[in-house]
């Protein structure tokens, strides 16, 4: 038997378990930049033809930031919030349009003997988050920079029936018709709650959570979060919490990946070592080292099977 044929096999328990899930998956503006974003799109092409339901989220920050400096204009920061004035908006804007396309540019291409040929994929876009300003806090004005409302999720879920890769920018619109610039995490937390999605997946740029010795925390329980969330910097802080909360209100699974390890999606997901950081909302499903105290619980299990001659 080739590693192929074995792979194949191993690999089918996975993909029948994640056929018709419906997984929220976020990148930030650096992954879009790093050299491997291409196959991240390819990865997610090939969840989407495995009958995964997607909704890819995108950041924008570094994108926002290069368009600030090339229209020299300085952004202002209150409690690592950006305030989003009228020009900083139109930067938001045209960073988020610009890599709009770009994705789904890469979601389209189909040429022969390359990963997307003959994928045929829809990506749809729209307004789908309703948004609210985050006003005027602490005596600080943020303008254009806001909050997520509402998912529509009957909206999003038409999409994702119909075959669609659903799009999501960090922008969220008003009832009276402005925009507001988002946190990309906050859209994408409050997206997989609300579709009562069976995983958030975070892309980052390390591939997980370390701990104090520089190893990959491979399984985190929910009551174990509050814990590590102080210890971690910040841009993985904000993944940390994105997966906590999301898992705090009904996401089963949230998972922090690499976007710049190529095939880190696919690991995760259909190996049993996975490549990542895995937020379980039950404390039960973590995998731990056996202890003296659990013998009489070991014993009692295996008990049945050694009376039907299995072991």
């Amino acid at each position: 038997m080739t590693n192929d044929v074995k792979f194949f096999r191993d690999t089918t328990p996975y993909i029948n378990m994640h056929r018709g899930r419906t997984f929220v998956v976020a990148i930030p503006g650096e992954g879009i930049d790093h050299e491997n974003f291409p196959h991240v799109i390819q990865d997610i092409a090939l969840l989407n033809s495995l009958g995964v339901r997607i909704v890819l989220v995108h950041g924008a920050r570094p994108q926002i930031e290069a368009r600030l400096q090339q229209g020299a204009i300085t952004s202002k920061f209150h409690a690592a919030t950006r305030v989003t004035d009228s020009d900083t908006m139109r930067c938001v804007k045209e960073a988020a349009g610009s890599i709009r396309i770009a994705i789904e540019s890469l979601l389209s291409m189909g040429l022969v003997n390359s990963p997307m040929h003959g994928a045929r994929i829809r990506v749809v876009s729209g307004n789908f988050i309703t948004a609210k300003p985050l006003g005027i806090r602490n005596g600080v004005d943020f303008h254009h920079t806001g909050e997520v409302r509402r998912v529509d999720r009957s909206g999003i879920k038409r999409q994702l029936d119909d075959g669609a890769i659903v799009l999501l920018s960090p922008i969220g619109y008003s009832p009276t018709g402005e925009a507001f610039n988002l946190s990309a995490e906050d859209v994408a937390t409050q997206t997989a709650i609300s579709l009562n999605a069976e995983k958030l997946i975070l892309f980052s740029a390390q591939s997980g959570i370390e701990n104090g010795e520089g190893a990959l925390q491979k399984i985190i329980s929910l009551h174990e979060i509050g814990s590590w969330i102080p210890q971690v910097p910040s841009p993985m802080r904000m993944a940390l919490q994105a997966a906590y909360d999301a898992c705090l209100n009904g996401v089963p699974r949230s998972h922090i990946i690499s976007f710049g390890e190529d095939g880190a999606l696919l690991s995760e997901l259909f190996t049993r070592e996975g490549a990542g950081t895995l937020i379980v909302k039950d404390g039960a499903e973590t995998i731990r080292q056996a202890s003296i105290d659990d013998v009489g619980g070991i014993l009692e299990l295996i008990t049945p099977l050694e009376e039907q001659g299995v072991l």
